[in-house]
This record gives C-alpha cells, structure tokens and sequence, in this order.
C-alpha cells in the first residue's frame, strides 16, 4: 500500500493511516479484507494525529486488535443499515482512539464500549457480572456508572433494549413470537409476553396486529393526486 510518498506492506493486526485528500494506492496478489473507518480527523486527539501522520503503517496492540475485531464481528452479524451500525460504531471509535493513543480507557469509554456490545447482541445471557467482566470493571462501579450516565440500573436498561428490539420486529418481521423470545434473551414465549403487557399493555400478537394495521406514512413521492372535479 502507498499512503502519499510512503510505502508500507499491510497484514493482520497492522494498520495504516490516510490523511483526508491525501492520494493513496493499494493492491494484493492473494484474496483478502480491511476493515475501513472513515473518521473526521477533528476526533483525534492532536498527539495521537501527529504520531499517525509520522507513522502511517504501524502495528496494532493486542488491546485495539480485539477491539477492531470486535467491531467486524459485529458488522457481519448485525443489520448493516447505517442508521444500526452508526450508534455502535459512535461508541466503539473513542474507545479504539484511546487505546492506539496508548491510553488506558477511560471508565464512561468502557461503558460506551459495552453499551455497542450489548446493543449488537442483547439476547447474549447478560448479566451485570458478565457486563462488568465485558467493560473491564467492577459490578459497583458499572451500577455506579449506569446510574451516572443513563439514570438506570443494568438490569432495567438491557430489558428497555430486548423490547424495543422486539418491538421494532413485531412491526416489521414475520418471526414467530416463540423465536423472538429465544432471539432476544426471554427464557420462553411466556416471559416476553408478561414483559410485553408490561410495558405496552398487550400481549405481543394484539401489538404486532396493531403495528401491521397502522396507516404507513406517505412520503412526498407516495402521495396521492388529488382527485379530478367532474366537469
């Protein structure tokens, strides 16, 4: 790969940085993938642009190598719409910028972190032992955290974000209620329907009913002519 004048021979675990408009080449005798990140060179810290204009090509560390598969593991599993990806890739990008910059991350980082892998896979058994394991933290200063950033607990956040998600489905998938459930954390049909009259107050066949028999709204293009007055 040629980034401007210089030259670098890009493999697993190495990165290489392009500064905006700056011309750069690549090419490869054998198959393979880069995983791409197109970021405004204003949330780089001025230390950490410097070091990676005067070393384009450079070794990841073991810590921005998980993080970076991390993210193209959730990439390949997760709905690609950028209106998905965007929330995740907004909280997981600080975190990668902090650990190349050599910075251990910072505590509301690790929860941004969390928070993206959660949201890629909220039917995993989370619990608040594992999503402090997974941020790096201990379980009272993840509650502290969550009460701090999101005026919640753990618990009440991830059932907020299985519902939705089961929300968002019921209004416009086809799955069984039983493979919703099983999707998204519910130990049975039983348990997301109690969840559901909860929170909506119906169960979830009479919410989807509902979302299906919703008018849709009509873009500028959609609308009908008005009609034509008899002559």
């Amino acid at each position: 790969m040629e980034v401007g004048s210089r030259g670098g021979r890009i493999g697993r675990g190495e990165l290489a940085f392009v500064e905006t408009d700056l011309r750069h080449d690549q090419t490869s005798d054998q198959p393979n993938r880069s995983f791409i990140l197109d970021l405004d060179p204003e949330d780089l810290s001025p230390h950490l642009r410097e070091e990676l204009g005067r070393r384009p090509f450079c070794a990841l560390s073991p810590a921005a190598n998980k993080l970076v598969d991390f993210m193209a593991l959730m990439a390949a599993q997760t709905d690609t719409r950028p209106e998905t990806l965007r929330p995740m890739v907004e909280r997981w990008a600080p975190l990668l910028f902090e650990t190349l910059a050599g910075s251990p991350p910072r505590a509301r980082l690790r929860l941004a972190g969390l928070l993206a892998a959660v949201e890629a896979a909220p039917g995993r058994n989370w619990s608040a032992a594992s999503m402090a394991s997974h941020a790096g933290l201990g379980v009272s200063r993840l509650h502290e955290l969550f009460r701090q950033e999101l005026d919640t607990t753990p618990r009440a956040w991830l059932s907020e974000l299985r519902l939705q998600k089961v929300r968002e489905e019921l209004g416009s998938g086809h799955a069984s209620i039983a493979e919703l459930a099983y999707r998204f954390g519910y130990c049975d049909q039983s348990a997301l329907t109690r969840a559901m009259r909860k929170a909506t107050g119906m169960p979830p066949a009479a919410y989807r009913r509902r979302m299906m028999d919703a008018p849709s709204p009509l873009t500028p293009g959609d609308r009908p002519e008005p009609a034509s007055k008899p002559a």
